[in-house]
């Protein structure tokens, strides 16, 4: 059965302005999977002023787009998120106002479908919430990673909020326990980033000084642990897994990394009840114009991660795991 059968060409107006070409798809043609819409832009079917683009290209007022005859079934139903995933949602919402919403977004739940799941947090989110036709997703987080999430309710805020972040005006805090020893009080990689896909499909992220986009980071060493370092990190740009890759690249991987980490240590780590990436948006501080303050938003770190720093608090709580320097030594 085709969705649709003919070709349709639509104009962008001021309210769709800012949108992902993705999520705007998504919504214009109800019942076809994200993936597919990725498969069609991969072929250049979807054009926008007669060029391709990519999935994240973000539509502009006046720009043209044509969208192609399909031939995918839609969905009778679609498919929904375990209810006990809903009323998670429910419970992990940090700040609202007429504009937006900031979530804590649970680790183990990707932020939008696709890539083999019918449903991610902003599905359910306009499940939860079906009052809101425009709700958005105003950034991403890892699937794997915890914390703070804004979903923008309105067009005209989604648009004022990516502004915020391209001009940095947007400050995102992380906590992160890291596999190795900072130094330093603060420090700042500046290193090149580019993606890379594996044959097997894989996504990896590489330090590419030539071809990669412009990505710094700043790491704050807060409290040593033996051979690890819980650390408050801060992206000053926001390429796909910037933290992780730049953590690598210090030689202080992210505790429970699968991908950048350190085997050794995920494995010790493992036996002291960490079963997850170690990676937690902690808070966010931004000023959209419609606030005469700064809005401050934070997320406490989850029980699990806080439970894996006082295991090893008390492992390294004796006098005999003390080193001459007063740190704690290798657990």
């Amino acid at each position: 059965m085709s969705v649709n059968s003919t070709v349709e060409l639509v104009r962008i107006d001021n309210a769709q302005e800012g949108q992902r070409i993705d999520n705007f798809l998504m919504t214009r043609v109800k019942g076809v999977p994200r993936s597919h819409w990725y498969r069609v832009l991969r072929r250049g079917e979807v054009r926008v002023n007669k060029g391709r683009v990519k999935p994240s290209y973000r539509l502009r007022s006046g720009d043209q787009v044509r969208i192609p005859p399909l031939r995918c079934a839609p969905m009778d139903t679609p498919a929904s998120p375990a209810r006990n995933r809903l009323k998670h949602l429910l419970s992990a919402v940090l700040y609202e106002d007429e504009r937006l919403i900031a979530l804590n977004k649970p680790a183990g739940m990707a932020v939008h479908g696709g890539s083999g799941l019918s449903w991610g947090l902003i599905e359910a989110m306009r499940s939860l919430r079906p009052e809101l036709p425009e709700l958005e997703l105003v950034h991403r987080l890892d699937r794997e990673t915890s914390g703070c999430l804004l979903l923008s309710k309105r067009r005209s805020t989604l648009r004022e909020l990516h502004r915020l972040i391209r001009e940095q005006a947007m400050t995102k805090r992380y906590l992160t326990l890291l596999a190795g020893s900072l130094k330093d009080q603060e420090l700042e990689v500046d290193a090149p980033l580019r993606k890379n896909l594996l044959r097997s499909g894989e996504r990896v992220v590489r330090i590419d000084p030539q071809a990669g986009k412009p990505a710094r980071t700043r790491f704050r060493p807060l409290r040593r642990l033996g051979d690890l370092t819980l650390t408050e990190v801060e992206p000053l740009t926001g390429r796909t897994h910037q933290i992780r890759v730049h953590a690598m690249y210090l030689g202080a991987p992210v505790a429970g990394d699968e991908k950048y980490g350190a085997a050794e240590t995920n494995r010790r780590l493992r036996g002291m009840g960490l079963k997850r990436l170690f990676l937690h948006a902690s808070g966010l501080v931004l000023r959209p114009s419609y606030r005469e303050r700064p809005l401050y938003i934070e997320a406490p770190l989850p029980p699990e991660l806080e439970a894996v720093i006082d295991t090893l608090v008390h492992l390294l709580s004796t006098t005999d795991n003390i080193d001459p320097a007063g740190f704690p030594r290798k657990v």
